[in-house]
């Protein structure tokens, strides 16, 4: 989505005089390689020859140590991606490897590259030193990543003793196009094991039911949820009927038309689902609205339906979706959240207050479900370019385009593919989190 400022500052004139130029970030289509380039592999922690390995079955070059002599050889590597692996670091000063292995990497680095630095996650650590240092990677990773260009991203995967799967998982979709537009992120995984999918049909055989499907975010979501083998409820208002309709007969899905806050909302989707597909495996809560006001200003009204959309029918309906006979074991729910949740925005104080509690039930639920192995998890979109922020005033939009490390707005797309690889069978490990979907927004933490 574009305007007369992007479409100015893309003209030749201002490539010529130097005007910075946003690198189109490679974004994920079926088929196309998990990075491009070869993988430095190095750390020496006690995931690195697992992953060297597994990239190596994937038919990706993966090396251990960079050619101290490029220039002998004849040929500078560009690297598509860097995995540190600094699980076994145990005081600050083994995390001088950032400096001694990842410069000399970060200057090596192609277009759109990716670096994963892995830490042990320091709730599972009880050494004053240990926790201290594997803490210290999230300021050092956060950093790193406002300092790339060139679509670069880095983020940081905290995991527990024997987390093999669940590092894999996560280094999977931080090196592919999957994850364009998430960097500076931190995502723990904890020792279960993931099931093996289909590489190209991770969702195959399973039912998702993806609320607010009818246009934005939401149909994007039914997309990429079809593209990866699911059978998709799309779920909106009435009033959206004919849209949904429209994203429905695309994805070969089924459309229900029914008010998230309705009181019978949660029973008629699982009637639905469960009568017409034999189950629910995927819920994602997408369905949201905004009443924007100061607070001062606020009425009831604003208030009110911004709580009952956002929040409340998030509530209600997973006490249908999680009662005997509808979600079995192993299920995935997603919720979507908004940096609003996280940093807050002047006003959106009824906005930021649902979407910090949408956040509050991914912390509470994840736990609760641990032992039926449902993982649930959030997303948190920073600035995405949909006909909602179109509407945004010029100057605060272009502002909130390029406050970011990418200095880009992010497409709805992005936001779905994060929730997809949440969705997988592989992100058995993953729970309780809550992913920026935000290039890195310089606003939130």
């Amino acid at each position: 989505m574009t305007d007369i400022f992007s479409t100015i500052i893309g003209s030749p004139i201002a490539r010529r005089v130097g005007v910075p130029q946003p690198t189109r970030l490679r974004r994920y289509e079926p088929g196309m390689p998990l990075c491009e380039g070869p993988v430095l592999v190095a750390g020496g922690g006690r995931f690195a020859d697992g992953l060297v390995t597994w990239l190596g079955e994937l038919g990706i070059r993966a090396i251990r140590a960079l050619d101290p002599n490029p220039s002998d050889s004849g040929e500078a590597t560009r690297l598509g991606a860097v995995v540190l692996d600094l699980s076994e670091a145990r005081d600050p000063q083994d995390l001088d490897a950032l400096r001694v292995v990842g410069a000399p990497a970060l200057r090596s680095l192609a277009r759109n590259a990716r670096v994963v630095v892995i830490g042990t996650d320091p709730a599972t650590l009880g050494e004053v030193s240990h926790v201290a240092t594997h803490r210290a990677l999230e300021g050092a990773v956060r950093s790193i990543a406002k300092e790339l260009r060139h679509g670069a991203t880095a983020n940081l995967v905290l995991a527990q003793q024997d987390s093999s799967d669940g590092v894999r998982s996560a280094v999977e979709f931080l090196l592919s196009g999957r994850s364009a537009y998430v960097d500076g992120q931190v995502i723990r995984v904890d020792d279960r094991t993931g099931a093996n999918a289909d590489a190209v049909r991770p969702l195959a055989g399973k039912v998702a039911v993806v609320t607010g499907a009818a246009r934005g975010i939401g149909a994007e979501i039914a997309r990429v949820m079809a593209r990866d083998g699911a059978t998709v409820v799309a779920v909106d208002v009435p009033a959206a009927g004919d849209a949904l309709a429209a994203v429905a007969n695309e994805i070969r899905g089924t459309a229900l038309q029914v008010d998230v806050t309705a009181a019978d909302a949660g029973r008629r989707i699982v009637d639905h689902a469960v009568t017409r597909h034999g189950s629910i495996d995927v819920v994602v809560h997408n369905a949201g609205i905004t009443r924007d006001k100061l607070l001062v200003n606020m009425d009831e009204s604003r208030w009110g339906s911004v709580m009952a959309v956002n929040l409340r029918s998030i509530l209600q309906l997973n006490d249908a979706i999680l009662a005997p006979g509808a979600m079995p074991d192993g299920g995935r729910i997603v919720c979507v959240a908004s940096i609003a949740g996280i940093a807050g925005n002047r006003g959106q104080t009824n906005y930021g207050a649902s979407k910090a509690g949408v956040i509050g039930i991914v912390d509470a639920l994840s736990t609760q479900l641990a032992e039926r192995g449902i993982t649930v998890n959030a997303v948190a979109p920073g600035f995405i370019e949909t006909d909602m922020t179109a509407r945004i005033p010029f100057a605060t939009r272009e502002i909130g385009r390029r406050m970011n490390s990418l200095q880009q707005g992010g497409t709805p797309k992005d936001v779905a593919e994060t929730i997809a690889w949440l969705a997988q069978p592989g992100a058995a490990a993953v729970t309780g989190q809550v992913v920026r979907v935000c290039g890195q927004s310089l606003l939130g933490a």
